[in-house]
């Protein structure tokens, strides 16, 4: 039988919008709303230029803080639009091309459509997919900073070293779950021609936490596309060490089709789990070399490490 599991001191907080924990040196929070309304749907809109995803939870967000160091990351809508590409897609960018892809935009961007626009928006090619390569950013950082930063640190992962790793053991004891979280970001139906969702998870336990941030795509008759971000931090480890592995994988729709476990029976297609599970134990050869022929960049799988350092 295996030992029981310490349950450290730690402290949970609630407002009437967010929950958060206080763990160690951690602070986490989470925020679930509504969806944007419309004053704060067209100021977003005005920022990035482009029309936004029907359900967008501009309120939402994930915030770790790491109070020694001050090391701070963040998931929010905001953040993941901004890497949607806006104008012109270029090559890398994963566009998908369908025949009705130009109607689609036109229903978006034509001022007959019942779709509110704000009047200040020029309409504009976009990706009209909202495919997102969003690892969650830095507060108060503009840009991802060089190795040389002092408050953030991400370099590639050492495979020969054990604290750049997520250990799946941990992750599938039962251990007791001291903080979860389920944080939606944007979803979109795409005219009634698929979905694109984008949801961050986040579980703690008394040993280390890990968060989740899936982005799904499916374009019906097209492609399957998956964007995932784990992070993890092991509460022992020492200096503090936090992982993270950024994985991106898609492949023809009829071959993910082929893989149901009853032909009749099509509601997998819609399980992001489901697809995720498929596309990553699809060989890579396939997934994340040959992928729909997008040439999408987001195809790979990176392992970075930040070792936080302390404040003296």
């Amino acid at each position: 039988m295996a030992a029981a599991v310490a349950v450290p001191q730690h402290k949970l907080s609630e407002t009437p919008n967010s929950r958060s924990i206080e763990i160690h040196d951690w602070l986490i929070t989470a925020s679930t709303n509504p969806i944007s309304n419309a004053a704060e749907c067209d100021s977003l809109q005005n920022h990035l230029g482009f029309s936004l995803p029907e359900m967008t939870f501009g309120n939402n967000y994930l915030t770790l803080e790491h109070r020694t160091s001050a090391w701070k990351l963040t998931f929010d809508a905001g953040g993941a639009l901004m890497g949607v590409r806006g104008g012109e897609l270029q090559d890398g960018d994963g566009g998908v091309k369908v025949g009705y892809a130009d109607a689609w935009l036109k229903s978006r961007t034509d001022p007959d459509t019942n779709v509110p626009l704000p009047t200040t928006v020029v309409a504009k090619p976009y990706d009209w997919t909202y495919t997102t390569v969003y690892s969650g950013h830095h507060p108060g950082v503009e840009t991802e900073p060089s190795e040389t930063s002092s408050s953030v640190s991400w370099k590639d992962g050492d495979p020969e070293d054990g604290t750049h790793d997520i250990p799946l053991a941990e992750l599938t004891r039962p251990d007791p779950i001291l903080f979860y979280a389920e944080i939606p970001l944007y979803e979109d139906e795409l005219h009634d021609n698929g979905s694109s969702n984008l949801l961050v998870r986040i579980r703690v336990m008394p040993t280390c936490f890990f968060i989740l941030a899936r982005f799904t795509l499916r374009v019906d008759n097209v492609l399957f596309r998956i964007h995932d971000t784990r992070v993890y931090h092991s509460f022992s480890s020492n200096p503090p060490v936090v992982v993270r592995q950024v994985s991106g994988w898609e492949a023809p729709y009829d071959r993910v089709k082929r893989q149901l476990p009853r032909r009749n029976d099509l509601t997998p297609l819609t399980d992001a789990n489901w697809i995720a599970k498929v596309l990553s134990e699809m060989p890579v050869e396939a997934t994340q070399n040959a992928g729909a022929g997008t040439r999408w960049r987001g195809l790979r799988t990176k392992l970075e490490a930040a070792v936080l350092k302390q404040h003296d």
